[in-house]
């Protein structure tokens, strides 16, 4: 629904430059209660605009035409339904580089950095990658990209993220292998390293959630049935079958977790377990080895 704030501009084709939109975004995105309303308000200018954060300080007084103005109105009514900032320009910047995203797939989160950064400082040229629930690709191509002669292939149950994931493996100019599966059932091969950031949120926490997620993001990448463990007793059993011998296991998990999955390790056969914490001090990355011979 149009606000009345935004309905009165509407009607009027008013010259406004760049600062005094940025100002009557923000009061708009404030007027239905976002928390980030400021940031939002400039992101979504700078998409319209095709400007950088810089502009606002330094060409503030830039009057911007009534076609953009018309444009960045309708954007800011669409954040206002709580539409995610990311399905609207379709972007999140995600280890420096910038994936397509949609309704489809998990928008990637600075949380799941830590997971990837624990990757990389294992990962060797040559080697080969399996990422698990692989969403948007971004776990996968960040690691390719980052890295020399790697090979990776991207599993995911949903053919909708396996297309943005072929798209992002495309404009970054990555080879990758993305294939429909379900964890493993169409996986062949060894791999020195797996990793997931699989479902992992209670059933019954869902509804709980802001609504841009649990309105606009897949419940089929949220879901981790009744305990949240769903995903980690499948991931734990299964890939020892897939792992070369030495070869490592990357979980992301929910900041309660740890003990759990790394009790699910353990009992799988695993070892030299470890937890890493994200920038917020909460524990976010579970990996650990497995050395014995694989049972295929």
């Amino acid at each position: 629904m149009i606000t009345p704030f935004l309905r009165r501009e509407k009607k009027r084709a008013v010259k406004m430059n760049y600062r005094e939109a940025y100002e009557y975004g923000a009061a708009a995105l404030k007027e239905k209660g976002l928390e980030e309303a400021e940031l939002d308000a400039r992101l979504l200018l700078e998409f319209v605009c095709k400007t950088t954060r810089s502009d606002l300080y330094a060409h503030g007084d830039r009057e911007i035409s009534h076609e953009e103005f018309e444009t960045y109105l309708f954007y800011l009514m669409q954040r206002g339904k709580h539409i995610p900032l990311q399905h609207l320009t379709r972007e999140q910047e995600f280890m420096g580089l910038t994936f397509q995203v949609n309704e489809h797939v998990l928008i990637p989160r600075q949380d799941t950095e830590t997971l990837v950064e624990e990757v990389l400082m294992q990962l060797h040229d040559g080697m080969r990658i399996l990422d698990l629930c692989t969403g948007s690709g971004c776990i996968l191509l960040s690691l390719l990209h980052y890295s020399n002669s790697c090979e990776g292939i991207g599993a995911d149950v949903s053919e909708e993220a396996l297309a943005v994931a072929r798209d992002n493996a495309h404009r970054l100019g990555l080879e990758a292998v993305f294939l429909k599966s379900d964890l493993f059932e169409n996986v062949t091969g060894s791999f020195d390293i797996i990793v997931s950031n699989p479902p992992y949120i209670e059933t019954k926490v869902i509804d709980t959630l802001m609504e841009e997620v649990r309105e606009h993001e897949p419940r089929l990448a949220l879901d981790g049935g009744e305990d949240g463990l769903l995903f980690y007793r499948r991931i734990a059993e299964d890939a020892k079958r897939y792992l070369c011998r030495g070869g490592m296991l990357f979980l992301e998990i929910g900041y309660r977790q740890a003990e759990d999955v790394g009790r699910l390790l353990e009992r799988a056969g695993y070892v030299d377990i470890e937890v890493k914490k994200d920038l917020a001090g909460l524990d976010r990355v579970v990996y650990a080895a497995f050395l014995e011979d694989k049972h295929v």
